[in-house]
């Protein structure tokens, strides 16, 4: 093989190799990374996106948990998106289980998704999916949300069962 078609031959496998790498590190970035195709969009009037808003910055407020005004922060979520009912079974539920009434847990989730499960007697339902880590093993744990659909108030959180 002549010294032409060596040099010819590596460069166009460092070429290769080095393509191959480029495509595959948006793969090796943080699942939360922000990529230019990321949109987000919202809804001020659709009840499961009200959850979805509450769900968001509740778990936004806790993760930031050393800041002090994410405390007041999360009680403050609690008290304009759930009724006064719902916050009186979460607070009791808190008392008893020495966990996070929102989340059913002492931990935090990494990710969270609100699907809409239907309507009715003017309340919506929606399921609330928590992935607690990354993986093809996470564990994934649900909660029901009722919401009145006049007011879009949460007014029932419990465990999917």
């Amino acid at each position: 093989m002549s010294v032409r078609s060596r040099t010819t031959l590596l460069t166009a496998l460092a070429l290769a190799a080095g393509l191959g790498l480029a495509a595959g590190t948006p793969a090796l970035a943080r699942p939360s990374a922000v990529r230019p195709s990321d949109a987000a969009q919202g809804d001020a009037r659709n009840v499961t996106q009200h959850v979805a808003d509450f769900y968001g910055a509740y778990i936004d407020a806790a993760w930031a948990g050393d800041d002090k005004a994410a405390d007041a922060g999360a009680k403050a979520l609690r008290a304009f998106y759930l009724s006064p009912a719902a916050q009186q079974k979460v607070a009791a539920y808190e008392t008893e289980k020495h966990a996070d009434g929102i989340l059913f847990a002492q931990n935090l989730p990494v990710r969270w998704q609100v699907t809409y499960t239907g309507s009715g007697a003017g309340h919506a339902t929606n399921q609330v999916t928590l992935t607690w880590s990354d993986g093809p093993h996470a564990e994934v744990t649900r909660i029901d949300v009722e919401s009145d659909l006049r007011t879009l108030k949460i007014t029932d959180l419990r465990p999917a069962g």
